[in-house]
């Protein structure tokens, strides 16, 4: 069993070991881990089991195949300047991992081919209006939003609890879209989040560099525009809307009051002074920072169909976590908690089917 050394690196770095932390966890020096990481030298056989016990892997990931790490400037993170560098190298390996689960289904599933235009140049409001005539929403609120990028071919992650403190990230990666949520957010702020990803991958997957304030806030627009499309919020009559209305309002859209506010706002539909009302008294009712009495999180229908088919196969999740190379703890934590989460009486919790073209390989197809 020889060690790999891209898969030393991304285990390390999924962690957020330094060098000199899994140092002092193995008793190896920096210098040997660095001399294994760049393959100038591959351990032996018991230094390798060593480091698995140590990175809580197998050894079968660390000699697996060859792996291309996450580029940082392929992602956009929100507030980079106030993220380190280990957080960054944290949340891309984690990333990395995710992308490896993928591929295990990918294998084995037919699944939705990606269906994202590119719209780079667009003005954000108009993107989101040419998506959603595209992906016949009309005007009608989004029901569910990660089904329906998932209907389009967008695969859609959970960020593993180490990288809570981020929102969410994406990437087209081999001409694939990936979204990766956190799931520490409301219902509400995770459509949010979701919907400000797509605008990324609609109007900036041609760009080389994602990482600019001007890309956030294009993001941002996008995604109020698609969640709360103009015609739709002019219809309601909510002209110098009361805080009152707003919080009754909000749950057409499945938005954040805070959300919904800044979009009457942007649509001129509050003044200046009415804006700012509302906000303070949002705020005192606890809506600045989370959603009180909100919606629950939306979660993968394509992972819970997946894992439905293979334990109707008489498999477990169990399956996927070995071949990878990981633990099932770490799978769950990738995909919104749905591989081990079952309900009372030994039925196992899954999301309602919905035309999301998921079907399963015939075995002789398998690759």
């Amino acid at each position: 069993m020889v060690l790999i050394p891209s898969r030393l690196a991304i285990a390390r770095k999924r962690r957020g070991f330094t060098l000199t932390r899994l140092a002092e966890l193995t008793g190896l020096s920096t210098h040997s881990l660095s001399v294994y990481e760049n393959g100038h030298q591959a351990p032996s056989e018991d230094t390798l089991l060593m480091l698995a016990g140590a990175l809580d892997i197998t050894p079968d990931f660390l000699a697996g195949p060859d792996v291309e790490e996450i580029p940082p400037d392929a992602v956009s993170f929100r507030a980079l300047s106030k993220m380190t560098a280990r957080q960054r190298d944290r949340a891309l390996s984690a990333g990395r991992v995710a992308l490896l689960i993928d591929d295990w289904i990918d294998a084995r599933f037919k699944l939705p081919a990606a269906d994202v235009p590119t719209l780079t140049g667009y003005a954000p409001e108009s993107a989101a209006e040419v998506v959603r005539a595209r992906w016949g929403v009309g005007e009608r609120p989004v029901a569910n939003m990660l089904h329906l990028l998932e209907a389009h071919g967008v695969r859609i992650y959970s960020l593993t609890a180490e990288n809570n403190e981020l929102d969410a990230y994406s990437l087209f990666w081999h001409a694939r879209p990936f979204i990766f949520l956190s799931t520490a957010k409301s219902g509400e702020r995770g459509r949010f989040d979701a919907a400000h990803e797509l605008g990324h991958l609609v109007l900036h997957g041609e760009y080389q560099e994602l990482n600019r304030p001007a890309a956030e806030q294009e993001a941002n627009r996008f995604a109020a525009a698609f969640l709360m499309p103009r015609s739709s919020v002019l219809a309601q009559g909510l002209r110098d809307a009361s805080a009152a209305r707003v919080l009754q309002a909000k749950l057409i859209w499945k938005v954040a009051a805070m959300a919904l506010t800044h979009r009457l706002y942007e649509l001129g539909l509050l003044t200046d002074w009415g804006y700012r009302t509302i906000c303070v008294q949002l705020s005192r009712l606890g809506y600045r920072r989370s959603e009180p009495d909100g919606i629950p999180r939306e979660s993968s229908q394509l992972l819970s169909k997946v894992f439905r088919s293979i334990r109707d196969e008489g498999d477990t999740p169990a399956t996927i976590a070995a071949a990878i190379g990981i633990t099932s703890d770490e799978l769950q934590q990738h995909v919104f908690g749905l591989t081990l989460t079952t309900l009372p009486g030994g039925h196992h919790c899954s999301v309602k089917p919905a035309r999301s073209g998921l079907h399963l390989v015939p075995p002789t197809a398998r690759r």
